[in-house]
């Protein structure tokens, strides 16, 4: 086995990757075709995203939040920038005449149900990712894991469909259970999921050493917003995210599973697009939940009249 080269140190994090003639780093030389999907997930004024990710019920069903997309997600539509969902929710709930970009989920296997969930297989044809208008795909890249060979395998067979098709891959590193979640791991997974084709990565914040995670990552890197937390603090985590040179957020849970996912998505995207620092977003987040409050207080009340 070849000895390993000690990593590198010499990040740069001050000099941001330059590409000329187009927005987003690592993607000025693509097609036109995937340069214009790339631009409808990413807003070319700010030069990042609020991606919404539904699609958990994938591997682990009715995840709590998303029981009722039709009646949780769909109103949130007009205030993400992509949503990222299953093509099978797709198509049986999200609205056609929607204008938003999707980003579909593509690959699968094991559920919740199962200890190893590394095991996955590309879980839909490029085809029908062009067929539904799709904006990107996104698929788990498991380095480390038990199936690391295969999932990297199967991350390169969708970005080698996408590219005759015009459609971006997203990688998404997947963290086994027993692995060390730190800055050295993001760097490793990330370079790898970028140096072998994927057009932009998802990954996870750590406190320490993330803007040499999106610095020696050569494409954009949006965050994953994980488990839970009190809205403050996803508010700060994404706020540090962009400022250490991530081009967004992919947030979930954080979004849907606030008591007002309508004021947290939209103090999420102030925080995102307009660089607002997390206490003012977290009291723009107070404020339209009280406003929505009211709102629904005053109809309960005409309606209890009624």
């Amino acid at each position: 086995m070849p000895e390993a080269d000690k990593e590198g140190e010499r990040y740069s994090v001050d000099q941001p990757q330059q590409a000329p003639g187009f927005f987003l780093k690592g993607t000025h030389q693509l097609d036109w075709g995937m340069k214009n999907r790339m631009a409808r997930v990413f807003d070319p004024a700010s030069g990042r995203t609020v991606m919404l990710a539904i699609d958990h019920g994938y591997f682990q069903g009715p995840t709590t939040g998303l029981e009722r997309i039709d009646l949780s997600i769909v109103p949130l539509l007009p205030s993400c920038d992509a949503l990222f969902c299953t093509r099978g929710i797709l198509r049986s709930v999200i609205p056609a005449e929607c204008q938003k970009p999707m980003v579909l989920r593509a690959s699968g296997g094991p559920s919740i149900l199962r200890e190893e969930l590394s095991d996955e297989q590309i879980a839909m044809d490029m085809d029908d990712a062009v067929r539904l208008n799709a904006a990107g795909v996104g698929i788990q890249v498991f380095i480390g894991g038990e199936h690391e060979t295969r999932s990297v395998h199967n991350m390169t067979k969708l970005v080698d469909a996408g590219l005759r098709s015009g459609v971006p891959v997203m990688g998404i590193t997947a963290v086994g259970k027993a692995m060390v979640r730190d800055a050295k791991y993001f760097r490793l997974a990330c370079r790898i999921i970028a140096e072998l084709g994927a057009q932009y990565v998802k990954t996870y914040y750590v406190d320490e050493g993330f803007e040499t995670v999106t610095a020696s990552c050569p494409v954009p890197i949006v965050m994953a917003g994980g488990k839970k937390l009190p809205e403050l603090d996803a508010l700060t985590m994404a706020y540090n995210a962009v400022q250490q040179g991530a081009a967004g957020v992919d947030m979930g849970r954080n979004i849907f599973q606030s008591d007002a996912p309508q004021a947290m998505i939209a103090a999420v995207g102030a925080v995102v697009h307009k660089n607002m620092k997390p206490k003012e977003a977290f009291d723009l987040f107070k404020s339209l939940k009280a406003d929505a409050d009211r709102v629904f207080a005053k109809a309960s009340f005409r309606g209890a009249a009624e």
